[in-house]
């Protein structure tokens, strides 16, 4: 048995939709899709972006970031995080991480905002992890009190709820989605950046299409340019696909919790495998992150050579060679950081998986684990 780290899924929904595209009828896919994003997260407004990295450089633009200016991430982020700073050329400072959520660690965030106080530092990019939310409410009176913007990295948190609430209404300035995430690649691109704020949301409008306005009432063809922008625009394909694939997110983040529940199930009194914290009863499973206490590779590739697919989120930013070096930073800058990227292991899990593939992933890793000394 073959079992992918992740399978996309594709129904008769995204089928019709994406006719409707080819066949030239009369809808506009991608402002539909905003419309209905937007509804779905609860949020005022929501602009598409041709991919999630893309959403979040229009973040940074509509936060008018400038050369000089510093951003704090978790160490523990997708290289596109301190990416789209660095493309500023504006500082990305990296923060350690908690050790059960892999997520930035809040004493540390706090800490280096009090003893670093900057009218440089424009923002907080916080990344969910497996789309397990941090303590929200204390990020944001965290922001207040040092006055530095918050953008919440959705890429594996679509349809997770922090309080009730989806992410992306919770109170970000800005939240950025990405709808084939890393590792997680879905046939289509897309990206989503939401935000109740008018102010930030019609900068981002301005940019998202080199800086043009157009006079409603001239020739259609006449325009001016205002700003220096760039082209994030999604196609009217991709819009209508992803389309169909929110109508269902509420469904496969159920489907993923319960396999979650298996897998929780399964490892729970396994020797050399720790589980998921499953404190958090909103956590939608996007990924699900166990930890090897010893030999987090070669358990890898015996999973391999049994025909089943594993990722890692993420190898942290300090011991990737450009941003290493660029910074001067050390192997133990981040021990948190450092000592888990040593032992997780990211197992399959998407909504279409049967509890056949799921038992299978389960047995091989109890199997591969009797073996550890």
């Amino acid at each position: 048995m073959n079992i992918p780290f992740y399978k996309y899924e594709s129904g008769r929904e995204e089928h019709s939709n994406v006719s409707d595209v080819l066949d030239g009828e009369d809808i506009n896919q991608v402002e539909e899709l905003e419309k209905e994003f937007a509804s779905y997260i609860g949020a005022k407004y929501a602009l598409s972006t041709s991919h999630g990295t893309s959403a979040l450089h229009l973040a940074m633009l509509a936060l008018d970031l400038k050369r000089g200016d510093k951003v704090i991430c978790s160490v523990n982020a997708h290289p596109n995080v301190p990416e789209v700073v660095r493309h500023f050329d504006a500082e990305p400072l990296f923060i350690d991480i908690d050790s059960q959520s892999y997520n930035i660690n809040l004493d540390l965030l706090e800490a280096y905002l009090e003893d670093n106080e900057s009218k440089k530092l424009k923002a907080v990019i916080v990344t969910h992890i497996a789309g397990n939310t941090v303590d929200l409410e204390r990020l944001y009176s965290i922001a207040k009190l040092y006055h530095v913007k918050i953008v919440e990295d959705a890429c594996d948190a679509q349809g997770a709820t922090y309080k009730g609430k989806k992410i992306g209404a919770t109170g970000a300035d800005i939240t950025c989605f990405d709808f084939s995430p890393h590792l997680k690649k879905n046939i289509c691109s897309g990206g989503m950046l939401v935000s109740n704020n008018q102010e930030i949301i019609e900068r981002a409008r301005l940019l998202h299409n080199h800086g043009i306005v157009r006079n409603e009432d001239a020739l259609e063809y006449i325009y001016e340019v205002v700003d220096i922008g760039n082209d994030y625009s999604i196609s009217p394909l991709n819009a209508a696909y992803i389309r169909a694939q929110i109508k269902s997110q509420d469904k496969k983040i159920k489907r993923q919790q319960e396999i979650a529940k298996m897998y929780n199930e399964a490892f729970a009194s396994v020797e050399h495998i720790t589980i998921p914290d499953g404190s958090n009863e909103e956590h939608p499973y996007s990924l699900y992150i166990i930890k090897i206490d010893k030999n987090r590779d070669s358990f890898a590739v015996e999973l391999r050579d049994v025909g089943i697919e594993t990722g890692l989120h993420y190898i942290p930013l300090h011991l990737l060679t450009y941003y290493k070096t660029k910074y001067s930073l050390r192997v133990n800058d981040f021990p948190v950081a450092l000592r888990k990227y040593q032992q997780v292991l990211s197992l399959p899990l998407y909504p279409s998986m049967s509890d056949a593939e799921v038992k299978y992933v389960c047995e091989k890793i109890k199997k591969i684990a009797k073996t550890r000394v």
